[in-house]
């Protein structure tokens, strides 16, 4: 056991009527032993495929258990969904691991929010569990997903608590949608975000897929596209396995390099590398990242010719053709 998933077993009570389990997937052989009704959401679609498809469910299937054993995510936003989504059952015990590093005064200041009563294990192995008990009645959390306008761009953005910038812009994408002109018909937003690259697609008259491993990601792109009127394919998968081959006329991508709190770029480069398959000849990719990670050589090696097509302190956007 890892020693988070190891310090959440040693705290958790041995009787409970319902568990759920948050992100947390080496967890769910532990939960099953305790109770008969074991409900698992992982936001990463490489964890929750490593989970019985029958114990997989939604944030809305969450609410009524009395046990709430997963890794403290690392968006605040993210957390109080969580909790938001579990509910106020009076039985709850939520119980929430992460490294020692990791933790900060304003996760207890989000589980005050929704409970009275909170405290903190002792550490071992460098990490700790955050309890929570005695949930509050009638906490007034906004409803996710939460949505803003964003005037510049002239589009509704939404979001989940745990979706990479919110419902705003980051500075990356702003400066690749300003020199963004994709060639040719079919086009995959792939880590689609807010899904406000997809947006920005599907105005223009692409036909747009937008695919992303976070689930809260894939949400957002779907309300984010309601929200505007506008027609997007969204799926929730890694990377572009599943896609068939010479089916896209581009890519565009603000593709991650972390994974929760871990740096973390192979999938990344997988994908460069997989992108051949996917693209038809000639195809584009289309990639905004920060400017101190050496992807423009990886592009070039792995997929085609790779021109700089603009730069600033922290971002580079680069135009790869496949060769």
């Amino acid at each position: 056991m890892h020693p988070i998933d190891q310090l959440l077993w040693d705290e958790a009570p041995r009787e409970a009527r319902a568990v759920a389990v948050l992100d947390a997937p080496d967890l769910v052989g532990s939960a099953r032993a305790l109770s008969q009704d074991v409900r698992v959401w992982c936001d990463d679609w490489r964890d929750a495929h490593r989970v019985p498809e029958d114990l997989r469910v939604e944030p809305g299937e969450l609410a009524g258990v009395d046990l709430a054993l997963g890794h403290l995510p690392k968006s605040l936003d993210a957390l109080d969904e969580q909790l938001a989504a579990l509910g106020d059952d009076p039985g709850l015990t939520y119980l929430g691991g992460a490294r020692i590093r990791h933790l900060n005064r304003s996760m207890n200041d989000v589980l005050a929010r929704h409970f009275g009563e909170v405290t903190a294990s002792l550490g071992r192995q460098k990490c700790r569990v955050l309890r929570a008990r005695r949930p509050l009645d009638g906490v007034s959390s906004p409803a996710w997903p939460r949505t803003r306008i964003d005037e510049g761009l002239g589009l509704t953005l939404a979001a989940h608590g745990a979706t990479f910038g919110g419902a705003r812009v980051d500075r990356g994408t702003r400066l690749l949608l300003q020199y963004l002109d994709v060639a040719g018909q079919d086009v995959l937003d792939l880590g689609c975000g807010n899904g406000v690259i997809a947006a920005a697609l599907a105005r223009s008259g692409h036909r747009v897929q937008a695919r992303d491993v976070s689930w809260s990601a894939v949400a957002a792109t779907r309300a984010t596209a309601a929200a505007n009127g506008l027609e997007v394919d969204v799926s929730w998968g890694d990377g572009l396995a599943g896609l068939p081959a010479s089916s896209l006329d581009a890519i565009v991508t603000n593709p991650p390099f972390h994974r929760g709190f871990a740096k973390e770029s192979a999938d990344t480069l997988a994908m460069f590398t997989d992108a051949a398959r996917v693209l038809r000849p000639g195809g584009q990719l289309w990639c905004v990242f920060n400017s101190h990670l050496p992807w423009r050589s990886e592009l070039q090696r792995r997929l085609g010719p790779t021109r700089l097509v603009t730069q600033d302190r922290h971002y580079t956007v680069t135009l790869t053709t496949r060769g």
